[in-house]
């Protein structure tokens, strides 16, 4: 099954990793968002957990390794054609992750340019829908003690 066009929601995973102040965020390539912002993930494959989904996914898009943590949220994204027809509609798990912030991400998969953003300056990108209070979640979370 596809994602464009699919007979029934997508099971995807996305990662907020952060270090050292800052978030990987990587630059879209591929429809839905071309052009958008917004963290590093995409589907489930058959007979993976989400958790390696998610570590997977970081790496495919931004050559860097994450430890995937809790779960910050589920997201639910419809998108619908000029006709009105769901061309996507993706079920969307969010994970707190960490990485050695020394890692220079480099773009990979569907990602145009990836990089570590400094959590003050999410707001200066061009994000998808829902990502930048995701992103200040995984920071409050990340922030309490354990």
């Amino acid at each position: 099954m596809g994602a464009r066009y699919p007979e029934r929601p997508v099971v995807g995973v996305s990662g907020v990793v952060l270090a050292g102040g800052k978030v990987l965020l990587v630059q879209r390539g591929r429809p839905p968002g071309v052009g958008l912002w917004s963290l590093p993930g995409g589907a489930v494959e058959l007979g993976e957990s989400l958790a390696e989904a998610c570590a997977r996914e970081i790496r495919e898009e931004t050559g860097v390794e994450a430890v995937v943590g809790p779960l910050v949220g589920v997201f639910e994204r419809r998108l619908r054609d000029e006709q009105g027809s769901f061309e996507y509609h993706y079920v969307l798990l969010d994970y707190l992750c960490h990485a050695d912030p020394a890692t220079q991400p480099r773009a990979g998969d569907d990602a145009d340019q990836a990089a570590w953003v400094p959590l003050e300056d999410i707001d200066a990108y061009h994000l998808t829908p829902d990502t930048a209070q995701v992103i200040r979640d995984a920071a409050t979370m990340a922030a309490r003690p354990a």
